[in-house]
């Protein structure tokens, strides 16, 4: 359940580079060294994409790597700076836990979660990584994790009761 945004020009997206791997290729005529960076772009309002870019230049891999994310963009519920509910999910070794925090908390992750936290909007939220620490790993997995999750207001609608009568008792 995966919800795929398309983007028109109106809305500005800010990319974070989150790791870029130097390739060496030794051939005959000596050592030919690309490069491949994976990169987050967001609004900070709950739509993110992750992208990765290879070339033989640092920054030609980081531009291919922001158009890349801009064609992978997801829609992530963001409720009152914080994720609605606990969350698991896992792509090859990687895998990660994800947890909603009070206000003020801060984002409490390692640097790949961390960039793709700070780019949907998320201001405080306690995340762990388990597993692989591989940032490619890392990225997709959190993603699909704050894919995953349901929108209060979505998940009310669906069972039919009103959101007022919730929070009143």
């Amino acid at each position: 359940m995966v919800n795929r945004v398309k983007i028109g020009n109106d809305i500005e997206l800010k990319d974070r580079l989150v790791a870029i791997n130097r390739v060496t290729k030794v051939t005959k005529g000596g050592r030919t060294f690309t490069f491949a960076a994976i990169v987050v772009v967001g609004n900070g309002d709950g739509v993110i994409g992750y992208g990765l870019g290879k070339a033989g230049e640092v920054t030609a891999a980081i531009a291919k790597g922001v158009e890349a994310a801009k064609k992978n963009l997801v829609k992530v519920p963001v409720l009152k700076g914080t994720v609605p509910h606990e969350a698991e999910a896992k792509f090859g070794g990687a895998r990660v836990l994800i947890m909603p925090a009070s206000a003020g908390t801060g984002v409490v992750a390692g640097g790949a979660m961390r960039a793709v936290f700070e780019s949907a909007g998320v201001t405080d939220v306690l995340a762990k990584s388990k597993g692989s620490s591989n940032p490619h790993n890392l990225v997709k997995a959190t993603i699909e994790a704050l894919a995953n999750m349901r929108d209060p207001k979505t998940v009310a609608q669906n069972r039919g009761v009103s959101l007022t009568k919730v929070f009143r008792g």
